[in-house]
């Protein structure tokens, strides 16, 4: 069933492209689309909250976001080792991928990421209205994005978005006020977003779906609410509906595939050189498991290498990687990267200065925080990698006459 929402069409304001104003049940609800690094949306957003001196400001933040933009000495808070232990590695380094492109943005043209988002707030809390954040949890939408994609993928993912921190360095601040034509987060993934629908679809509509029930659901009579504005479109198409919030943040199941395969490739590797110790002898079945331990160490102790690694990481790495690629419950980079987390512990420096380290290549593998990631990641890769290149060597070993 449908809400009872009406639209009006005269907003009040010279320019209506971004303003649209709604009637829900009693409620005046103001839809602002801002670009998320301008100087001139963070203006409007001030122009518009003055004016209509709302009960409540929606703003496109999850909690944990709000709480982070409102507490800049956040990373301060920062336990690494969970991260690492809790297999969050590829989602936190993502989303700083993700974050370093914007702030390089707000750096070139000397203004603060997130700023229109920091006046809602400010404008908010002058007035006494209640800052209500309306978008959904960060981790939710990585780990929902996350579940719907494959290795390769999330190894595009990676690519994409180091190549869009490249781009940055050559955008305009005219190009930046297009950006209100299309979110940057979706300029960002906009051609990954063609080869994998699924990305767009966890990252932009089902937030549009989200932001729609939580706007409606506000508290207050008068509602402002700053969104970007490649989510306006999405919100109005969607405002008159009703959302099932829950389905939206519910992960979606692993796929029984690569369940099936996570288990079944290690079991085949162990049941293949089992059976080349019991039919062609010792000297085959060790041949298998040192090209086994050797490929497999390589690749891992590779990946640490080039994520600048410990020592003592690359060369835990290198033992892990043939036992790990076996078990399916330890991966070779949950190791390396502990590891690298204890010999090079994250310093009050490097808490300090991630922000600004993460808009640059060389920060992101200087900063130890981000290096412990990249380690684990990159580990991780190498460990894969290996598993699939051994495998020709041990069937070609299991193939030697003695």
């Amino acid at each position: 069933m449908e809400d009872a929402v009406s639209e009006i069409n005269d907003t009040g304001y010279p320019d209506e492209k971004d303003i649209h104003r709604y009637e829900l049940d009693g409620k005046e609800i103001v839809l602002l689309g801002t670009a998320h690094v301008s100087k001139v949306s963070a203006a409007l957003v001030t122009q518009v909250i003055q004016r209509e001196k709302p009960d409540t400001v929606c703003v496109e933040l999850c909690s944990s976001r709000l709480e982070a933009i409102s507490n800049p000495n956040r990373w301060k808070e920062m336990d690494i080792v969970s991260v690492i232990r809790e297999k969050r590695a590829y989602m936190l380094l993502s989303h700083l991928l993700l974050s370093s492109f914007q702030k390089k943005i707000a750096d070139k043209l000397d203004i603060q990421a997130g700023q229109e988002m920091l006046a809602a707030i400010q404008e908010a809390k002058a007035l006494d209205a209640t800052v209500h954040p309306i978008d959904r949890d960060i981790r939710t939408t990585l780990a929902r994005c996350w579940r719907l994609m494959g290795l390769k993928a999330k190894f595009s993912l990676l690519l994409d978005v180091m190549g869009a921190m490249e781009e940055a360095d050559n955008i305009t601040e005219e190009e930046v006020e297009a950006l209100k034509d299309k979110d940057a987060l979706e300029m960002v993934l906009e051609e990954l977003g063609q080869m994998l629908p699924q990305v767009r679809t966890v990252l932009i509509d089902e937030r549009d779906l989200y932001m729609v029930h939580t706007i409606k659901n506000a508290p207050g009579n008068r509602i402002v609410a700053v969104v970007g504005a490649g989510h306006v479109p999405g919100i109005k198409t969607h405002f008159k509906e009703q959302i099932d919030i829950e389905a939206l943040n519910t992960l979606p199941p692993k796929g029984k595939l690569g369940m099936v395969l996570k288990w079944a490739i290690p079991a085949a590797i162990v049941g293949l050189i089992a059976y080349g110790f019991f039919s062609r002898g010792g000297a085959v079945g060790g041949e298998m498991i040192a090209w086994w331990v050797g490929v497999n160490a390589f690749f891992a102790g590779l990946g640490a290498l080039v994520a600048l690694g410990h020592p003592m990481t690359i060369l835990s790495a290198m033992v892990a990687a043939p036992l790990t690629s076996l078990n399916p419950m330890i991966a070779a980079g949950w190791v390396s990267g502990l590891v690298e987390a204890f010999f090079r512990k994250p310093q009050v420096r490097d808490l300090e200065s991630l922000p600004s380290d993460i808009t640059t290549f060389r920060g992101f593998w200087k900063n130890k925080v981000t290096r412990i990631l990249l380690v684990a990641v990159f580990s991780n890769i190498g460990s894969m990698i290996g598993t699939f290149v051994a495998l020709p060597f041990i069937l070609r070993a299991f193939g030697v006459e003695q």
